[in-house]
């Protein structure tokens, strides 16, 4: 049959074939604006993430801005000491000239107070009222003769300093620095401080004052503020005559303005830096989510791209034109993105009124739209390219698709064989030599990205082994679930296309947890060795007699009292350590782990040694070693150091051979109940109970040894809760990627659904069918993810903190596949619904 035909060289002019084949796609595009939304949604959701980051990033840096208070905004001029200081006599001269209104002197010091536990007080010198005052009064007076203060709400609750208290400072002696004098200071008052960063227990006085207590001569910067209509390089003259060499003037408003650049510097950066890679994936994963999209949409207008074809359409006209129609999808996608993370941006200080309002970054949101477009553009230049080679022939079959490609060309089987190679290649040289970890770490992010870009490629291999094995509980459902299976496995590049980005935050997702698993190990392993307890009484001298062990066991304000003895030893070259402390007394003895033996094996004659220990005798489980006279056989060796930072664990009666004083070398307590209050509870009952019943207290020393650990705890929540909602952005475009994906196919496949209603299909099991298909991405990203993710998190650890237990999250891994599969199935719900109205005879009545 002849076929009537337009070649390019009858075409009379191009422009016309671009003018009406972009029409004809654009006409095509715009009558199913439905397939247009749902085309771009990934898009539309990576561009919402995008700007919404940019809109997060002014709310935080106008909210740290309209919070911050360094220098007050009422300082003109300020004279800063350096090295040296200013000195009453010239901040004296200072406030006499005629254009100061006035000048205050600030000192920034400090000093313990007196008794058995010194306890730190900083000391500043502020005015307490007026434009230039840095504190605000909550209770009582501010001071105004010599020897009183004022604290703020930390020291008056900690320290207990409630207005009217008397208390005593150690303050240094100037004329012997060696030496302290005890100034008695009267509380009169409790502040507010409204400067950032006054973070720890403080006290105020006016700068008249402040000598007595600080350790300083003078002062070390004088703020000055002018008085108005005052020439400003007259003053600043005048101020620089009177300072001493060595001593800075600078305004006030460069001063601020450094400030408020330091206040959002440094971690703040570094976080949004941190945000920015992420965002990078999720883009990646966008772009990846469109590209099948769009595939499979180009693949629904086979027909009538061959009839273009058949016509005379120019291969590289019909490719442009469904660029055009990409770029478009881009750009409306893209501006939607943007217009809803800014409408959501300036709702967020409505609703959370501690938040500061963002302003309208219109060069952000340009450029966050023509990104837009063009990772659209990239995206779908690929199915273009495929689909403008349709043969004209396809215009004469009936089907207007064509069905899933079930083999790998050999340029993508090769792509991605070689990248397998390269990424296993990478991985295995970080585990030759660690001693560079930065390049080491730098290997394996290289080997993760080689081994996805193995999987994008292999994919369509691997859907159906997987699937054979994923898909046998759905087999046994009945016809629905061997539907389900089919479906799926019918299309393999389709389902690695969208099975691929699930993959990516699955990886992710499960990387994030087992190195938080595992650094989680590594705080619990060392809190156990340097931080065993809340907190640690240590006594020098004659040590603590049983009768103080036993006050301290009896207090309500403590529990899990662990007394322990120390002996000093020599041998092989080194000085040791040698504590009877019992790990198993310990609540956290549970979590020290033996790298050789058993610590379970501690008893008569057998000892537990610490990893440098151990190194150093050159001894390992079951070696016997001479300590002070005693030999022993060696029960254990730990990964780092003892419990208390011991370096030789023995029992009792091996450390009174060695010559150990009967008295207690100190003790380890915890708090009996949580929080703040009850550590402060239990820290005062330890001090009343050293200063009743020791007779030199000087000679013990009280460790508060739950900050540190609290820190690290608080450091490795921050640190998941940031990585898993970072890592939350790819799972979301995932299932957005396979709502997108489920729902073209239910429209690609509406005469396949109508004859399975034609042969008895009902609609609800239909809807069963579409909704597992969905579901089965899940499954199979889930395990692509999981065998990617778990495997390079353990060696990114391994580099990167050797120390860390190798740890498996395994519920927390199980609830993420689980989960993962059930919101991907609720992705396929809307489009199960609207594919179950179907009807046979509609079904079978259209094309497509």
């Amino acid at each position: 049959m002849n076929t009537p035909s337009i070649t390019p060289s009858n075409a009379p002019l191009n422009a016309p074939w671009r003018a009406s084949i972009l029409g004809s796609q654009l006409a095509e595009l715009l009558r199913r604006p439905g397939r247009l939304v749902t085309t771009g949604m990934s898009v539309l959701v990576a561009a919402f993430v995008v700007f919404a980051t940019v809109m997060a990033q002014q709310i935080t840096t106008n909210t740290t801005l309209d919070r911050f208070r360094g220098t007050p905004e009422a300082v003109s001029l300020v004279a800063t000491a350096g090295d040296s200081h200013v000195s009453a006599a010239t901040l004296k001269k200072i406030r006499a000239l005629p254009g100061v209104a006035e000048a205050v002197g600030r000192v920034d010091s400090g000093a313990p107070l007196a008794g058995p536990f010194e306890h730190w007080l900083a000391l500043r010198s502020d005015p307490g009222s007026g434009p230039l005052s840095q504190v605000r009064l909550v209770k009582g007076s501010y001071p105004e003769h010599a020897g009183q203060i004022a604290v703020n709400r930390r020291a008056a609750e900690e320290l207990e300093l409630t207005p009217g208290t008397r208390t005593t400072l150690l303050v240094p002696d100037r004329k012997d620095t060696d030496k302290t004098v005890k100034v008695t200071v009267t509380v009169t008052g409790v502040v507010k401080s409204t400067a950032t960063a006054d973070q720890q227990s403080g006290g105020y006085t006016t700068d008249a004052h402040i000598g007595t207590l600080a350790d300083l001569p003078g002062y070390q910067h004088v703020d000055i503020r002018a008085r108005k209509h005052f020439p400003a390089a007259q003053l600043s003259q005048q101020i620089r005559d009177i300072l001493p060499t060595g001593v800075t003037l600078t305004s006030g408003s460069a001063l601020r303005a450094q400030e408020e650049h330091d206040a959002v510097s440094g971690d703040m950066q570094e976080l949004f830096r941190l945000i920015s890679v992420f965002l990078a994936v999720a883009v990646g994963a966008a772009a990846l989510v469109a590209t099948s999209t769009f595939r499979i949409v180009f693949a629904q207008r086979l027909r009538q791209l061959a009839l273009l074809r058949a016509i005379g359409a120019p291969q590289r006209r019909l490719a442009a034109a469904l660029a055009v129609e990409g770029a478009l999808v881009g750009a409306v996608a893209g501006t939607l993105g943007v217009l809803i993370a800014l409408g959501a941006g300036h709702l967020a200080p409505l609703v959370a009124r501690d938040l500061s309002a963002p302003g309208f970054p219109v060069t952000d949101a340009a450029l966050v739209v023509v990104g837009t477009t063009l990772v659209t553009v990239g995206a779908v230049l690929a199915p273009a390219l495929s689909a403008a080679r349709v043969s004209p022939l396809q215009a004469l079959r009936t089907a207007g698709t064509v069905g899933g490609e079930t083999r790998v060309r050999p340029a993508r089987l090769t792509a991605g064989l070689l990248f397998a190679a390269a990424a296993t290649g990478l991985a295995a040289l970080p585990g030759q030599d660690t001693s560079d970890r930065d390049l080491a770490m730098m290997s394996l992010v290289a080997s993760a990205a080689l081994a996805f870009l193995a999987l994008i490629a292999l994919g369509p291999l691997l859907v159906r082994p997987v699937l054979a094995v994923t898909g046998w509980p759905l087999r046994r459902l009945g016809a629905t679930g061997r539907l389900a299976v089919s479906g799926v496995g019918g299309t393999p590049r389709r389902a690695a296309a969208v099975s691929v980005v699930v993959a990516l935050g699955v990886a992710l997702v499960s990387g994030a947890l087992v190195s938080l698993a595992c650094l989680s190990g590594y705080m619990e392993r060392t809190n156990a060795v340097e931080a065993p307890a809340d907190f640690r009484v240590a006594a020098d001298g004659k040590g603590l007699d049983s009768t103080v062990v036993r006050q301290f066991a009896a207090s309500p304000a403590l529990t899990h009292v662990t007394g322990y003895r120390t002996v000093q030893v020599k041998a092989a070259g080194g000085e040791f350590e040698v504590s009877d402390l019992d790990p198993e007394a310990l609540p956290t003895g549970r979590q020290i782990d033996a790298a050789t033996g058993s610590l379970g094996d501690l008893g008569p004659g057998h000892a537990v040694l610490s990893a440098d220990t151990a190194e150093h005798l050159g001894v390992t489980a079951g070696d016997a070693l001479s300590l002070g006279g005693v030999r022993l056989t060696v029960a254990a060796t730990l990964h780092g150091a003892g419990p208390g930072l011991a370096n030789v664990l023995v029992v009792p009666a091996d450390l009174d051979r060695m010559g150990a004083a009967k008295n207690a070398s100190g003790i380890f307590a915890d708090a009996a109940g949580d929080g703040f209050a009850a550590r402060g509870k239990a820290q005062r009952a330890l001090e009343s109970i050293i200063r009743t019943h020791v007779p030199d207290p000087d000679d013990v020393s009280v460790s508060v040894l739950s900050e540190a650990r609290d820190s690290d705890r608080e450091t490795v929540r921050l640190m998941g809760t940031t990585a898993l909602g970072l890592v939350a952005l790819t799972v979301l475009i995932a299932v957005v990627g396979v709502t997108a994906t489920t729902s073209l196919t239910a429209i690609e496949r509406t005469r396949e659904f109508g004859l399975l209603r034609a042969l008895g299909l009902g609609g609800g099991a239909l809807r069963r069918t579409i909704t597992m298909e969905a579901g089965l991405y899940g499954v199979l990203g889930g395990v692509l993810g999981l065998a990617l993710g778990v495997p390079y998190a353990w060696l990114l650890i391994r580099v990167a903190v050797t120390e860390a237990p190798l740890r498996l999250p395994g519920a927390q891994l199980l609830l993420v596949f689980a989960g993962l599969a059930a919101l991907t199935a609720l992705a396929g719900l809307l489009p199960a619904r609207r594919a179950g109205r179907i009807t046979p005879m509609t079904a079978l009545g259209n094309a497509e």
